[in-house]
């Protein structure tokens, strides 16, 4: 059992939770579950939401064992659903697949999407957005795939592997899906300073994460936002290789 499972918050709450205008870094075991209408057997564990200032919302899905939608829901959005564990039945428009861990949809926008734990409890990362469409370029249809599937490519540093799940180099995404690997020691080559937001789920491993002016420790099961223009550099520290889920907005002109 992890000490974080038997131990009361110290008398001053400390934590390693940081919420502000510009990013946030947040512990899994400081999120509170929502429920929600057309969800049943299941908890929603909200990480950002453009209440915090995102340009989209992510959350957390913990099904039980049969646990999910109650139906196949259409709200507008374009939603983007990765399986962390256990088994799901995924629906994405007239597409259904029994995805397991590493498994992933993309439902486009206007399309209807279902999630259903099957033979277990499962949990998943659900990304999800309106969609900007752009002139004269039509829309991805949904799709489905794995981690397993998409190849490591090394950008940079040799010991950083970088996996597009969905978006890179294709105009008709409005977002990316990635996920990147480090091994111990490994770093981004540079602080990075740039217009796109981000949603990262930790995989895997952990590490140090730089945000503006300040270090962040980080490990597996850790959400960070980070808002446009915010400094941003990794470091990898730990024994194993660290990885996380990365979501990114691109391809859009910016808003006047």
């Amino acid at each position: 059992m992890n000490p974080r499972d038997t131990l009361p918050p110290g008398i001053f709450g400390q934590n390693r939770t940081m919420v502000t205008p510009h990013y946030a870094v947040m512990p899994p075991e400081g999120i509170l579950e929502s429920r929600l209408p057309g969800f049943a057997r299941a908890k929603i564990h909200f990480h950002t939401s453009p209440a915090m200032g995102a340009n989209f919302a992510q959350a957390m899905l913990a099904m039980e064992d049969g646990g999910g939608t109650t139906g196949p829901i259409t709200d507008g959005l374009e939603h983007f659903l990765y399986v962390l564990d256990g088994t799901a039945e995924v629906t994405a428009d007239d597409q259904v697949q029994t995805l397991d861990a590493g498994g992933y949809a993309y439902v486009a926008a206007g399309g209807s999407y279902a999630i259903r734990a099957v033979g277990a409890a499962a949990r998943a990362i659900w990304i999800k957005r309106p969609y900007i469409p752009a002139a004269g370029i039509t829309p991805r249809a949904s799709f489905f795939g794995h981690r397993n599937q998409a190849p490591r490519v090394h950008k940079h540093t040799r010991g950083r592997a970088w996996q597009t799940l969905l978006g890179e180099a294709d105009l008709s995404m409005d977002m990316e899906i990635n996920i990147l690997s480090f091994a111990p020691g490994t770093y981004f080559p540079f602080v990075e300073t740039h217009i796109m937001q981000h949603g990262l789920y930790m995989l895997e491993g952990q590490g140090l994460y730089l945000l503006g002016r300040e270090w962040h420790e980080c490990w597996a099961g850790d959400f960070i936002w980070m808002g446009a223009y915010v400094p941003q550099q990794f470091y990898a520290t730990g024994w194993g290789e660290t990885a996380y889920l990365l979501y990114k907005d691109v391809n859009r002109d910016v808003v006047f």
